[in-house]
């Protein structure tokens, strides 16, 4: 009886923190990205003098904050498709005859 406190003790407890923070994570790379382009974007505009370059950061900021969504969801389609291989989530590939015979008729009543 005393091993069981143990075991428990042994679980990961910190396991959910760091999923929900790699979720909440995301939010917060798109953020500094798009930040961290207006600051390229200011800084280029301040060294040349010329204001479309502002753009140029922006369109920087903006595009990497597209691509850290991109990676993110690359991520969670991987374990998706991981956890579709499991099967107890396997979906039959072959119904029942009984099951499928509907009439997509004209209906009669």
């Amino acid at each position: 009886m005393d091993n069981q406190p143990k075991e428990e003790e042994k679980k990961p407890r910190i396991k959910p923190i760091i999923e929900a923070a790699d979720h909440l994570s995301l939010g917060i790379s798109m953020v500094v990205a798009v930040v961290m382009g207006v600051g390229i974007g200011y800084l280029l505009k301040s060294m040349t003098g010329i204001s479309w370059t502002f753009f140029i950061g922006v369109f920087i900021g903006i595009a990497a904050a597209i691509l850290n969504v991109f990676k993110a969801y690359k991520k969670q389609k991987e374990g998706y498709e991981e956890l579709a291989k499991e099967p107890r989530y396997a979906i039959k590939k072959k119904l029942q005859d009984d099951e499928d015979d509907e009439d997509y008729g004209e209906k009669q009543y």
